[in-house]
């Protein structure tokens, strides 16, 4: 019988049971290396695979007079030229071409043949207008070669900003491990960056930042755990979920409608404010604030489908309090951001009771790019008190991510939809919601202050908020009358809280209608729109002569 030791939890396996499994353990769940042919195999559509043509992979420099052996016993041992294999393929019939990197040949270090495969493979996607894979498993770059070797950062670096011109998806898979100069270019570079669990990404190792600093590391350090909590990588998944994620993120990537679900009669959207019931302004507010109101996280299950969750701003954080995904809407591929509050007293004290952070409105800004990049609507849920007010979000420049966002979505090529579902506070709010068009549910309210706060201020009492919320005018008759939003949806008797699944079918029915009416309009159109929309707030208005 053959068996093999378990890296992770250093129980003996049987090899077939592992093999069978995805080299995962079954006991401990840790992921062992794959070689590139067997990662390829994994990933892939079965007989889908054509491998690219490659150039001679002999050294461009050498600084180790055994390197020539090194290589000759590299390549003997894992039957590959190099550490890189670049292929054409499928996945679950979506094109795709990946550069999967083997760690096995000698570390899976960059040397010039490695970048001029994965260069070359990147200009095959851009030739082809087909998405880049990257399965990155690197200990850097091979010092044999000298400072060439080094100039595979440049080069690598440069064929994936081409890409991001031309509007190419590109996908990196970050396999144990990711190091040096691989991790500080073309791995790090990449659209969206899945991990498997436990794998390690870095520019130096923890044994030379250790020796470097003289102090202990985490225990998780630069694992895919540590990133993720960190905003450096979109997600981790399982090797058995990997094909599917990756699918999932082809087809909305490559902007695949599926097809439409049919539609109920008649306008989604309530536009007259005559046909709206009055509603008193402070018994709103307390509704829009129920913790039972459907949150972006439920209307993403219940509204949309092939949702991928994205993660991280990629500087050092991830708040909770805005969730982004990649999904489909009626079939139609979207970027959906929004703000998360929570239902329980754990997921509210986590989200900050639905106050980002700057971290969160930078992860709001990359997804935003990602969509501009991808040609993506985007639909925004708004639902927040307002951005925190913490010393530490004024020190990592709170006011600053706010008016960032503000400038970005004034100039997105893209349609975006916003809707105000729960709290519209301040320029919280308004930082998700510069669009095209601006919807508000019918128990909602939108307001450049709370009540309390303008009690507090205006009258130097925060008791008198009832008063404040009536005079702020923020209810949804108020504010459609007021031209600050486009139109109302309705939610079900009693309010949103009391029936999530019809809350959901009926902001379902007005996005799609509201998007499908801006698909048509083409990026200059977009964007005249939107900043016509917002040029008339508080423009003067034309005299007409008698």
């Amino acid at each position: 019988m053959s068996f093999a030791l378990c890296a992770g939890c250093r129980i003996p396996l049987y090899a077939p049971r592992l093999a069978r499994n995805l080299g995962v353990c079954p006991e401990c769940g840790h992921h062992h290396r794959l070689g590139a042919p067997e990662r390829i195999a994994q990933l892939l559509d079965p007989h889908s695979v054509r491998p690219l043509p490659a150039p001679a992979a002999e050294p461009a420099q050498d600084t180790d007079p055994g390197y020539a052996g090194k290589l000759a016993r590299a390549r003997a041992a894992t039957g590959l030229s190099e550490a890189v294999v670049c292929v054409r393929g499928t996945i679950e019939g979506l094109p795709v071409i990946a550069a999967v990197m083997d760690f096995r040949f000698l570390g899976g270090s960059l040397s010039a043949a490695v970048g001029e495969l994965v260069t070359r493979a990147a200009e095959t996607a851009l030739a082809e207008r087909t998405p880049l894979l990257l399965v990155p498993a690197s200990g850097g770059a091979r010092m044999q070669e000298g400072t060439v070797a080094l100039m595979q950062m440049a080069k690598t670096s440069q064929a994936l900003a081409q890409l991001d011109e031309a509007g190419i998806l590109t996908v990196a898979v970050i396999t144990d491990p990711t190091y040096g100069g691989v991790a500080a270019s073309y791995a790090s570079l990449c659209d969206v960056t899945v991990a498997e669990p436990g794998a390690r990404l870095g520019f130096a190792g923890p044994r030379v930042i250790a020796q470097t600093i003289g102090r202990a590391l985490p225990p998780s350090f630069q694992t895919a755990e540590y990133l993720l909590e960190h905003g450096l990588i979109d997600a981790i998944r399982p090797r058995p979920a990997l094909r599917g994620t990756l699918a999932r993120l082809l087809t909305v990537g490559t902007r695949r409608e599926g097809p439409p679900q049919p539609s109920g009669p008649g306008d989604a959207v309530l536009r007259d404010p005559a046909g709206l019931p009055e509603r008193d302004a402070w018994e709103t507010v307390r509704q829009a604030r129920n913790v039972d109101r459907p949150t972006t996280v439920d209307y993403l299950g219940r509204i949309f489908t092939d949702v991928e969750r994205l993660h991280g701003d990629r500087i050092g954080g991830d708040c909770p309090a805005i969730v982004g995904a990649l999904a489909r809407l009626d079939g139609i591929p979207v970027l959906v951001l929004g703000h998360q509050k929570g239902h329980t007293a754990r997921e509210l004290a986590a989200s900050r009771y639905g106050m980002p952070t700057p971290a969160g409105y930078r992860k709001a800004a990359r997804l935003m790019r990602l969509a501009a990049k991808l040609g993506l609507p985007v639909v925004t849920l708004v639902d927040t008190p307002g951005a925190y007010p913490g010393p530490e979000a004024e020190e990592q420049g709170q006011a600053i991510a706010i008016a960032e966002n503000l400038r970005l979505m004034a100039g997105l090529p893209v349609p975006v939809v916003a809707v105000v579902t729960g709290e519209g506070g301040s320029g919280g709010a308004l930082a998700l919601a510069l669009a095209n068009r601006v919807l508000v549910l019918s128990g909602a309210v939108y307001s450049v202050i709370s009540p309390e706060g303008c009690a507090a201020i205006l009258h130097g009492d925060p008791v008198m908020a009832p008063q404040a919320a009536r005079s702020l005018r923020l209810t949804a008759p108020d504010l459609l009358r007021l031209g600050i939003v486009d139109g109302v949806v309705p939610e079900p008797p009693g309010g949103a809280h009391t029936d999530t699944a019809e809350a959901a079918r009926l902001l379902r029915a007005a996005l799609v209608q509201e998007l499908r009416a801006l698909l048509p309009l083409n990026p200059p159109r977009l964007i005249v729109g939107r900043h016509a929309r917002f040029r008339r707030f508080g423009a003067p208005v034309p005299q007409v002569a008698a």
